[in-house]
């Protein structure tokens, strides 16, 4: 007999009727059965469903929808119906737009009231900004790259498994980079090139990246291969030139590790430049292959009006760019700034952000390698002392020991970019015994997805001044 998983008396496949209230973080459906809190894959506030459980929890209760007896308004159909519920980045594709917007409001207000930092109840929180077209909106792909039933196919992971799923279009995706991987897969498999296997760890091609300027219209073609020999390659190169002369620039990068990294340290030129530019907010960004950019350039142009906006910086202050992978918050400040300086854990991108400096003719930007918790206490004590502070954190939110260098070197003017609510809130917690909230303006960075970005304006408290 087969051993069955009680939560009290639910159990993993009990059925039952549930009204879902709010979404979770992750875009999920909340509902309460029986004082028990339920998340629900693809279910919408307001509706009535039948739950199925289909995992139990110490603290709650996995299910699926088995039915659903009243729908929300907000239902959409899925404009990726062939893909959704299997792969990430479009989960929230069954909701309208204008819901996902006001989610990811609710999504922050969640978090707030998860980790109460002072005050939280009057904070500002302003209408999320979106896109006038919440498709076609990234500028890079990428995709796996193995054979199914005997044909080459490029795509992302079954969620939770490692089981490709064969991405034919995807609609947050520009249309130029789904056109460059359906026309690369199509060619591999005519040209019988080795396609890798990862039981095997056999074969050659594993993943291909592309990326696009939206201000040239330019892409460029990453390679990712399991051996620096690429079959075939005059006759790929030839074709590419011929039949996809906006491709501008062929790379090639090996990865012959067996884990799930997509990149390996290697990277060569097998055509055309060695990188693509972009334009964003009157600059000009040289793009290598491995070069960190944002994804959606529109909103990110949205993005730093906003930062700019909340400084206000004038002629004689100086602003720290804490987490400034390629510089381009920073420069995009520093022609109202008397000086900025920027840090980054990754050489390549202070070597990328160095190089955007002297590209764009600013002289006024100094970028150094280090940890922003190591350097801005050592600025500090060398005599520097920032009015204004820009961090830009990972998922994992602000490190403890940057945390207290800004608690003791407490910058006047300060912006916080989050893309993860719920350590922007627990940051918060601390943050907000010395500085006070003005706002919280969310912007849509990832339509059809439960990311939010969120720009955060703090002022110092006048006690401390």
């Amino acid at each position: 007999m087969s051993e069955v998983t009680y939560f009290h008396d639910i159990q993993v496949g009990q059925r039952f009727p549930l009204t879902i209230k709010r979404l979770g973080i992750n875009g999920e459906g909340i509902g309460y059965y029986k004082r028990t809190i339920v998340f629900v894959t693809g279910a919408l506030p307001e509706e009535v469903i039948v739950a199925e459980v289909t995992a139990i929890a110490p603290k709650f209760v996995n299910a699926k929808i088995h039915t659903i007896r009243q729908k929300s308004t907000q239902r959409v159909e899925p404009r990726d119906a062939d893909y959704y519920g299997h792969v990430g980045g479009i989960e929230l594709e069954h909701l309208s737009y204008p819901g996902q917007l006001a989610f990811k409001v609710d999504v922050i207000r969640q978090s707030l009231e998860k980790f109460k930092p002072r005050g939280y109840q009057g904070y500002d929180l302003r209408p999320t900004i979106g896109m006038a077209d919440p498709h076609g909106y990234r500028n890079k792909a990428q995709f796996q790259v193995r054979e199914i039933d005997g044909h080459v196919a490029a795509g992302l992971y079954h969620e939770h498994s490692h089981q490709l799923v064969d991405l034919k279009t995807f609609s947050t995706q520009r249309p130029a980079t789904m056109h460059v991987i359906r026309y690369v897969t199509n060619l591999l498999e005519e040209l019988a090139v080795p396609i890798y296997n990862e039981e095997q760890n056999s074969g050659i091609v594993k993943t291909l990246v592309v990326r696009e300027s939206f201000s040239t219209g330019h892409l460029q073609l990453t390679f990712v291969t399991n051996s620096r020999k690429l079959p075939h390659k005059r006759e790929i190169l030839s074709r590419l030139q011929t039949d996809l002369p906006q491709v501008t620039s062929v790379m090639q990068n090996l990865n012959q590790n067996h884990t799930s990294l997509i990149w390996g340290d290697e990277t060569f030129n097998l055509a055309g430049d060695n990188y693509i530019t972009e334009t964003l907010a009157g600059l000009t960004f040289k793009l290598s292959a491995q070069a960190f950019f944002q994804l959606n350039p529109a909103q990110t142009i949205k993005l730093y009006a906003l930062v700019r906006d909340a400084l206000q910086l004038a002629p004689h202050e100086s602003v720290v760019d804490a987490y400034c992978g390629v510089g381009t918050i920073g420069l995009s400040l520093a022609d109202t700034a008397s000086e900025v300086r920027g840090m980054d854990i990754i050489p390549a991108a202070i070597a990328d952000a160095q190089e955007n400096a002297a590209l764009n003719q600013i002289t006024n930007a100094k970028y150094e390698v280090g940890k922003a918790e190591e350097l801005l206490p050592q600025w500090l004590k060398d005599g520097f002392e920032p009015d204004a502070l820009v961090v830009d954190p990972p998922r994992l939110g602000l490190d403890q020991a940057l945390l207290n260098a800004i608690l003791d070197s407490r910058p006047q003017k300060f912006v916080y970019i989050s893309c993860n609510p719920s350590t922007l809130a627990r940051d918060l917690v601390k943050l907000s015994d010395v500085y006070s909230v003005d706002y919280i303006q969310s912007i849509d960075m990832f339509p059809q997805t439960a990311r939010v970005e969120a720009v955060v304006r703090l002022e110092k408290k006048n006690i401390y001044r």
